[in-house]
């Protein structure tokens, strides 16, 4: 059975919280668990809890529940959101602004931190999983802590998981009865990484954008993100972004990611994922306009993957969750989840 252990009152537990089927770790374990360096502190509102996976292993989840501005409105009128990172980010980049916007409109949210990054544990080893463990776990935590099906949203290489999920949850794979399958309500993949992986995307820029191709590969694989402002700045945010914005997630980024989450060689072997019908689940699939690493044929082939047509927001770039215009993606998936309902 799941684990948490809430840093915050008991109030701000998941609405479904029955304490008579999980247990909370004592304090002093907490003090053993990883922090990080540059701590992101939560907004009012906001809980940070540890899920215990099968492997024993804790992952970090920051939730915050959704505000009921009709106590007689039924609670489950709305799906609970649930948010997977990409590479180099944890359940922080969603913390600081889409987990108070789509709170204030009922729904519950919950951002996970893979294993490896943010304050989540780490497994042995040289990456902190692969594209089907990292599903697994995101599905195990949905199945014994959010019950309700939820949407599931997936950033850059986040996408790519939700979409690893969504080809397992179709296949059966997650659980040994279809009764205990993590179901979705739907899926958005914001500026994700296509069902065929990367290698696209950088053989485009090798012989379309040679520059750029040499700026992705020195800010995302030698890190050169971590150390030099402003190739941070060009590879995640718009160019109005303030810089001591930029600065303080640079800090975040460089704590957040203590292992790799693939083996891109394993990954690109793996690929693409596996088809799913078109009517199979909702995939809400949505790009920035100003997105320094997915492309727009990156873009279009994920859609076209979904049978959907993409949608491109301006004036965003790819960490449209933290640019100075974040607003514009939440409220486009607002609208969108809006017609779910």
């Amino acid at each position: 059975m799941a684990t948490l252990l809430s840093l915050h009152t008991s109030s701000l537990l998941p609405v479904n919280f029955n304490p008579t089927k999980r247990t909370l770790k004592s304090l002093a374990v907490l003090d053993r668990a990883y922090k990080m360096r540059v701590p992101y502190e939560l907004k009012e509102g906001q809980s940070r809890l540890f899920h215990e996976l099968p492997s024993g292993l804790n992952m970090e989840v920051i939730f915050q529940k959704g505000i009921r501005t009709n106590p007689d409105k039924e609670r489950s009128k709305n799906p609970p959101l649930v948010f997977v990172h990409g590479s180099f980010h944890a359940a922080w980049c969603w913390a600081e602004h889409w987990l108070p916007f789509f709170s204030q409109y009922g729904y519950d949210c919950y951002a996970v931190s893979l294993l490896g990054q943010g304050e989540s544990d780490a497994p042995a080893g040289p990456v902190a999983g692969s594209l089907q463990t990292h599903a697994s776990d995101v599905a195990d935590f949905i199945q014994k802590e959010v019950r309700l099906p939820p949407v599931l949203l997936g950033h850059s290489f986040g996408g790519l998981i939700v979409q690893s999920y969504i080809a397992n949850m179709r296949s059966g794979k997650f659980s040994e009865t279809e009764n205990l399958q993590p179901k979705l309500i739907g899926s958005v993949l914001v500026c994700s990484v296509p069902p065929s992986g990367n290698s696209g995307l950088v053989w485009r820029y090798l012989f379309s954008k040679p520059i750029a191709a040499f700026k992705v590969t020195l800010s995302l694989a030698a890190k050169a993100f971590a150390t030099s402002l402003p190739l941070c700045k060009e590879t995640f945010f718009s160019t109005q972004m303030e810089d001591h914005l930029v600065l303080r997630y640079q800090e975040l980024m460089k704590e957040s990611s203590r292992l790799p989450l693939f083996d891109l060689k394993k990954l690109n072997a793996s690929l693409p994922v596996p088809s799913v019908p078109r009517s199979f689940i909702e995939v809400f699939v949505l790009g920035a306009n100003d997105d320094f690493i997915v492309d727009a044929e990156g873009l279009s082939e994920t859609a076209r993957f979904y049978g959907v047509s993409p949608v491109c927001i301006e004036g965003v770039a790819h960490d449209m969750m933290l640019d100075c215009s974040w607003e514009k993606g939440a409220q486009v998936i607002l609208s969108w989840l809006n017609d779910l309902n």
